[in-house]
C-alpha cells in the first residue's frame, strides 16, 4: 500500500499523504467499534430478553471466576518461574530458561481437548485407575469444571507473564537486593519487598495480556461447554440468528475489556523504574544448593512437562493412530485455506503497519500518534466481537449496493470480510516489531537520503525497508501464525465450505473426536513454534 508522490515532493505534502493513510487505517478499526457500541441503544428483542433472563447471569459468574482464576494462576506461575530462571541458578536452568516459553505455541483449544481426552471419565487415566482400584476405589477431580478451564488457560497463558516478568527481573540488577540485605532483609523478604514491587508494571502487563486472551477465547471454553461471552455471542448469532443480540453481548464484552485496560493504566500510571545495567553475568545469579535447588528444578520441569511435553506427545500419538484412515485429500484443502489466509493477512497487515510506522516517523506529532493508538486497539478486542463488528457494516453495504445495482451484491461471508477482521485484530501484533526496528534507524540517515534526492515512498523502499528486514519478517511470521490459530473470526465470517485447520479442530472436538482433531492440531502447533523461536532469538540478542 502506498500513495504516489511526485519525484521530489515537499516534506509537508509527504507528511499529509502518509497522515491521511494512517487516518484511513485508524478509521477501519473505529468502524467495528462504533457498530458494536451503537447496539447498546437499540431496542431489546425477545431473544435478548431471553438471554438476559436465562444465560447472562451465568455468563457473568463464569467470566468472573475464569478471569480471577487465570489472573491468579498466570501471576503466581509466571512470576515464580521468571524469578527462578532470571535470578537463581539450579540444575537445568539454561534449558528451562527458553523451554518454558514453548507452551505459548500451543493454542488454548488444543490444550483443552488434549486435557479432556486424557482426564475425562472415559479417558485413559481414569480408565486405568478404575481397572486398578475399582469404580468406587478412588476420587478424581472433574475436568469439565471451572477449575479445569482455569487450569488449561493458565498453562497456556502463563508464558505472557513469564516473558515480561523475567525481563523485568533481569534488568533490575543486584544493587537493590544488596541494599536490602545490607539493611537486614533476607533473600525471601528481599524478593517480596524489593524485587517484586519493582517488577509490578511488567507483571501487570503480562497478566493483562493473559486476561484479554481469556476474555477473547472461544475454542477452549466451547470444548469445555463453559459458557462465556464468546460462546454466548456465537450462540446468539448462529443459534438464534439474532445479530442484534450478538452485537449487544459484544458491546458488554468490549466494555469489560476497556475496564481492564483502564484498571491496568491506573495501577501502572505512576510506576517508573529504571535500571543502569542488566543482570547478565553468571555471578549475578543466586546459587541454590541441596534440596532447594532440586525443588526449583523439579517445579520448573514439571510445568514444562505438563504444559508442553504431555500435549505434544499425546497429539503425536493420536495423529499416528488415525493418520491411515483420516489423512486424505481434504487436509490439502484445509492446509491450503489456512496458508492462503495466513499469507494474505500477513502481507496486508504488515503493509498497513509500514504505513503507520512511516507516517509516525515523518510526523511524530500528537495527531499521528493518536491515529496509531486507535489503529492498534484491535488486539484488545475478542475475535467474536470483531466478527460481529465487521459483519454488520458489510451486511448494510450489501443491502445498499443490491438496491443500487438492482442485482445481488454480497461482501459479507467472503474472504474479504475475513481479511478485514484479521487486519483489525492483528495490526498491534505486527506494529510493535516493525516500530522497534524503525526506532533504531538514525534520523541522520533520513537527512542524508533527502540530500541525495530520495524521499517519501522511495526512501521507505530503498533505505528503510532493507534496514528493517528483520522486524518486518518477524511481523509477517507472527501475523501468519496468529491467523492460522485464530478460531472465532474464521468460524463466524468464513464463506460456506471454506474450512481451515482451526475449523477442522472445532468440528472434531464438538463431536468428541479427539483423535481426529489431533492431525490439524499438530500442524498448528508446529506453525506456532516459529514465533516462539523468533522471540527466543531476539531475547538472546538483547532486543
Amino acid at each position: 500500500m502506498h500513495f504516489p508522490l511526485s519525484k521530489n515532493p515537499s516534506p509537508l505534502l509527504s507528511i499529509d499523504r502518509w497522515g491521511l493513510a494512517a487516518f484511513l487505517i485508524a478509521a477501519i478499526v473505529i468502524v467495528p467499534l462504533a457498530v458494536i457500541f451503537s447496539s447498546v441503544f437499540s431496542a431489546h428483542d425477545e431473544i435478548w430478553a431471553h438471554l438476559l433472563e436465562t444465560t447472562l447471569p451465568g455468563i457473568l459468574v463464569n467470566t468472573f471466576w475464569l478471569t480471577l482464576g487465570v489472573a491468579l494462576g498466570t501471576g503466581v506461575l509466571g512470576v515464580s518461574l521468571a524469578w527462578l530462571t532470571a535470578a537463581t541458578e539450579f540444575p537445568g536452568r539454561r534449558f528451562l530458561d527458553w523451554a518454558l516459553m514453548l507452551p505459548m505455541a500451543i493454542p488454548s483449544y488444543v490444550t483443552a481437548f488434549v486435557a479432556i481426552g486424557l482426564l475425562d471419565f472415559s479417558g485413559p487415566i481414569q480408565t486405568a485407575l478404575r481397572a486398578r482400584f475399582g469404580k468406587d476405589g478412588f476420587w478424581f477431580p472433574e475436568i469439565r469444571s471451572t477449575g479445569g478451564v482455569v487450569l488449561v488457560m493458565t498453562l497456556t497463558l502463563y508464558p505472557y507473564v513469564y516473558l515480561l516478568t523475567r525481563n523485568a527481573f533481569l534488568t533490575q540488577g543486584r544493587r537493590a537486593l544488596e541494599a536490602a540485605q545490607s539493611l537486614g532483609a533476607g533473600r525471601v523478604s528481599g524478593f517480596f519487598r524489593v524485587a517484586l514491587p519493582m517488577a509490578r508494571p511488567w507483571i501487570a502487563g503480562g497478566v493483562m495480556l493473559a486476561l484479554m486472551e481469556t476474555l477473547s477465547d472461544f475454542g477452549a471454553v466451547s470444548i469445555f461447554n463453559y459458557d462465556t461471552f464468546a460462546t454466548a455471542i456465537y450462540q446468539a448469532w448462529f443459534g438464534f440468528f439474532s445479530i442484534s443480540a450478538a452485537s449487544q453481548l459484544a458491546s458488554l464484552l468490549v466494555g469489560l475489556v476497556f475496564i481492564l485496560l483502564l484498571l491496568e493504566q491506573k495501577l501502572t500510571a505512576r510506576m517508573r523504574y529504571t535500571s543502569t545495567r542488566l543482570m547478565r553475568i553468571e555471578g549475578d545469579r543466586i546459587p541454590l544448593y541441596g534440596l532447594m535447588s532440586w525443588c526449583a528444578a523439579i517445579f520448573a520441569a514439571s510445568v514444562f512437562f505438563i504444559a508442553f511435553v504431555v500435549p505434544v506427545m499425546q497429539l503425536l500419538i493420536w495423529s499416528i493412530s488415525i493418520a491411515g484412515e483420516d489423512l486424505d485429500v481434504r487436509y490439502f484443502a484445509y492446509l491450503g485455506h489456512s496458508l492462503s489466509l495466513g499469507g494474505s493477512a500477513a502481507l496486508i497487515t504488515v503493509a498497513a503497519v509500514l504505513v503507520l510506522v512511516y507516517a509516525r516517523r515523518l510526523n511524530p506529532g500528537p495527531t499521528i500518534r493518536a491515529f496509531v493508538r486507535v489503529a492498534t486497539l484491535g488486539y484488545a478486542l475478542p475475535g467474536s466481537v470483531l466478527a460481529v463488528g465487521v459483519f454488520i457494516p458489510f451486511a448494510w453495504l450489501d443491502g445498499q449496493m443490491t438496491a443500487y445495482l438492482n442485482r445481488p451484491f454480497i461482501l459479507k461471508g467472503t474472504v474479504a470480510a475475513m481479511l478485514l477482521a484479521y487486519l483489525v485484530r492483528f495490526l498491534a501484533v505486527a506494529y510493535h516489531p516493525v516500530q522497534s526496528v524503525m526506532k533504531r534507524i538514525s534520523r541522520h540517515i533520513d537527512e542524508s537520503a533527502r540530500n541525495l534526492g530520495c524521499s517519501g515512498f522511495e526512501m521507505l523502499r530503498r533505505v528503510h525497508l532493507p534496514m528493517m528486514r528483520g522486524g518486518v519478517l518477524t511481523a509477517l511470521v507472527l501475523v501468519f501464525v496468529d491467523v492460522m490459530k485464530e478460531m472465532p473470526i474464521t468460524l463466524m465470517t468464513r464463506p460456506f465450505g471454506w474450512d481451515t485447520l482451526a475449523i477442522r479442530i472445532y468440528e472434531m472436538t464438538s463431536e468428541g473426536e479427539w483423535e481426529r482433531a489431533a492431525l490439524p492440531a499438530v500442524a498448528i502447533v508446529l506453525a506456532g513454534l516459529i514465533p516462539v523461536f523468533l522471540l527466543t532469538r531476539d531475547r538472546e540478542k538483547g532486543f
